[in-house]
């Protein structure tokens, strides 16, 4: 059985991941694992440290436990299949630090959180909790922006740049969420110069090959020297409905993921992106 993390802050990004999991894996043994993190430890500036003290401290839990335990309630009766089974938990602490304990401690397979796309975390740097997990939390993350809706992914687009060797966990992820919905791995290079692909490429790219042949698979180029008005035309065109990519370089993400040019670029608000790591 897997194991999946879904991280709330009881918004509606949030609630959208929630859905979007239970249908992605309506078929599968799937235990899923609801998860608060409180954050804020603000005492009330009109409160002294006396009085806003272990009583205080105890309804706030008192708050959050109910606000799980309604939510709980909700994802419960939205489940139908027998082989899901839900979790929940609410926690105090830092974000990182908690979301890496629970993993280690729980055996988490993949973490899958909602997000307002790009225009709700428009840089990686300015302490965006999805982004803060996909650079460093080592698990394979899962990202379903505000307009996503679940379709069953027919295809499945995949790029990269053939410049690493790909391990037996990224290919294995990349298959687990392919095969359930018989979707089609559509790999994909950008073509920034006119170079052919050198040696390491072309073994990287050949192994690819051979560890997709159990699933329908298909190779693409797009020469384009601009890489996020590549990916859109490659997803514009062939109807892609999830992105996979391994999460090698800060650069590409914040380029591919968290781009601000919103209006140009629109599959940062409806593609959902699985972010795999080494």
């Amino acid at each position: 059985m897997q194991h999946i993390l879904i991280p709330t802050d009881y918004s509606l990004n949030a609630w959208n991941a929630i859905e979007y999991a239970f249908q992605f894996f309506n078929d599968e043994d799937i235990t899923f694992h609801l998860f608060h993190v409180e954050t804020s430890h603000t005492i009330p500036r009109d409160e002294n440290l006396h009085t806003a003290g272990f009583l205080s401290l105890y309804e706030i839990d008192n708050e959050l436990q109910d606000e799980m335990a309604t939510l709980l309630e909700q994802a419960s009766a939205k489940k139908r299949k027998k082989n899901h089974r839900i979790i929940a938990s609410t926690v105090k602490g830092r974000f990182i630090e908690r979301i890496r304990e629970y993993i280690k401690t729980n055996t988490i397979d993949l973490i899958i959180m909602g997000t307002k796309g790009a225009s709700g975390i428009k840089e990686i740097t300015v302490g965006s909790s999805t982004g803060a997990v996909i650079t460093k939390v080592k698990c394979p993350v899962l990202v379903i922006p505000e307009e996503a809706t679940f379709t069953p992914p027919v295809n499945i687009g995949f790029p990269t740049d053939f410049n690493i060797p790909y391990t037996n966990k990224v290919l294995h992820a990349l298959l687990s969420m392919a095969k359930p919905h018989q979707s089609t791995v559509k790999v994909l290079r950008v073509a920034q110069n006119q170079q052919p692909l050198n040696d390491f490429q072309n073994t990287n790219r050949l192994y690819l090959k051979d560890c997709l042949a159990e699933i329908d698979h298909s190779f693409h180029v797009v020469k384009d020297n601009n890489l996020e008005d590549a990916l859109q035309s490659f997803i514009s065109s062939f109807k892609i409905d999830m992105v996979v990519m391994i999460a090698k370089s800060l650069n590409l993400f914040q380029r591919i993921l968290f781009n601000p040019r919103v209006k140009k670029i629109s599959y940062h608000t409806r593609i959902p992106f699985l972010v795999l790591h080494e």
